[in-house]
């Protein structure tokens, strides 16, 4: 009977473990195992001017509204989610940079499920003024102060916009804060 080559190379190889194994000793092939996981940045979507952003009720997370992709503002960052990964960037239309999953904050992993049903009228946050007070509003814990934030989207119409030293004139017109020469600079336009 004739033994192949790759078949005395296998016999060796089966009696070299065993001497190692038998001595107490594990024998480690010198082969290596690499496993490199590309995820991609979500596609390019870009928002054409600075936008208003609508913070979400019960957190200090802002949304861009109307759009149609989930862009959020928290703690000086802009993040987006994309097929199960979060991306991460320092403006609203990145470069977006991918974020391991114990460095998603937890406030963007535990949003209300309703968070993207704007009701109308929710006060809109013109950016600037977003970007200029979000710190000091976080560190103040300002919007734990306003009802409409507290109630969420869930407030009545009637009472929408009403915290703010609104008040109705007649036919139901509302009258501002800023119209009593106060103002609020939080309120955005709609």
């Amino acid at each position: 009977m004739r033994v192949s080559y790759a078949s005395k190379r296998i016999e060796r190889g089966a009696v070299r473990d065993f001497f190692l194994l038998s001595m107490g000793t594990f024998a480690v092939s010198g082969a290596q195992v690499s496993v490199d996981i590309h995820i991609g940045p979500p596609p390019v979507y870009r928002i054409p001017s600075p936008p208003p952003v609508v913070v979400i009720p019960g957190t200090y997370v802002y949304v861009v509204p109307d759009i149609a992709v989930d862009v959020f503002f928290y703690q000086g960052y802009w993040y987006r989610p994309h097929e199960g990964h979060w991306f991460r960037a320092r403006s609203y239309n990145g470069p977006w940079a991918y974020l391991p999953p114990e460095r998603i904050p937890r406030p963007l992993l535990q949003l209300p499920p309703d968070y993207r049903r704007v009701p109308p009228g929710y006060r809109r946050i013109p950016y600037g003024q977003m970007k200029k007070n979000w710190a000091g509003w976080e560190r103040q814990r300002y919007w734990d102060k306003d009802r409409q934030w507290r109630e969420g989207w869930h407030a009545r119409p009637e009472e929408r916009g009403m915290e703010h030293g609104e008040e109705r004139r007649e036919g139901g017109e509302r009258r501002g804060a800023e119209e009593h020469g106060g103002g609020h600079h939080e309120h955005g336009g709609h």
